[in-house]
């Protein structure tokens, strides 16, 4: 498992992807220090949105455009079949690539969150609980995409997993107006099955803090702990499944 790890590394290294988001990242970062010259609303509301948005949007599109690339590559190049050929189970394959990728986000987002926090302090702006729990989620939500992308990408094509993936993510920050229009509709039939519909899709609505961080504070430490722990839920079921498929999976010489 440790060698899949470190060759998945060297495959997110190699990635000039990755390089023009972190160099995007740190035109951002000089970009937000002007920011609160360059508007006439609160800066500190602007700044920190701002920060937010831009971490989730660079990994967002980094998952969707280089994790779903993986499995596909090495089927497309065959070294799947090298490397299944070795005495290694499929479980570990796909655990060793998993949390090398997980690292590897986690690392840079721990990086990009000192340097968002440096910024805050430098701007004294104060550094509130949602702020550091919305980083936190923030993490939860690229980790459960992270897993839908390579559980979708174990049976379909990487145009359609992308596509898949980014209907997942916008119905699941959707389902406040979806409820809003079944109550609106007077339909019980609608209203209960988009309370089921919601079990089914990942908890990304309710990882999305930032969006209410200046209208609405009143959080229970139980809100957190609950969410988190919803999100670890979410991913070990994926995780589950993804092996099954995984171990179930004929690749054609």
């Amino acid at each position: 498992m440790l060698n899949i790890a470190l060759n998945t590394f060297k495959e997110i290294v190699r990635n000039k992807f990755l390089y023009l988001i972190l160099f995007f990242a740190f035109v951002f970062i000089v970009f937000s220090m002007a920011l609160g010259k360059l508007t006439i609303w609160d800066d500190s509301k602007i700044i920190v949105d701002f920060w937010l948005a831009m971490i989730e949007i660079f990994w967002l599109v980094w998952v969707l455009f280089v994790w779903s690339q993986l499995l596909f590559k090495e089927i497309e190049w065959k070294t799947i079949f090298l490397i299944l050929s070795k005495p290694i189970k499929r479980y570990e394959f796909i655990l060793g690539k998993f949390f090398w990728f997980s690292a590897t986000i986690f690392l840079i987002i721990f990086l990009q969150s000192i340097l968002f926090l440096i910024v805050l302090l430098i701007k004294d702006i104060e550094i509130t609980k949602l702020v550091l729990f919305s980083l936190i989620f923030t993490f939860f939500k690229l980790e459960i995409l992270l897993w839908l992308v390579f559980f979708f990408s174990t049976f379909m094509s990487n145009i359609l997993t992308i596509l898949v993936s980014l209907m997942i993510y916008f119905v699941s920050h959707s389902f406040t107006i979806l409820q809003d229009i079944a109550y609106r509709t007077w339909s019980a039939i609608a209203v209960y099955f988009t309370k089921w519909l919601q079990l089914l899709f990942p908890p990304f609505e309710a990882l999305n803090i930032k969006d209410v961080i200046w209208s609405f504070t009143d959080f229970k430490a139980l809100y957190f702990v609950f969410n988190s722990g919803y999100s670890i839920v979410y991913l070990t079921i994926i995780l589950f499944f993804t092996i099954q498929i995984f171990n179930r999976k004929k690749f054609e010489n």
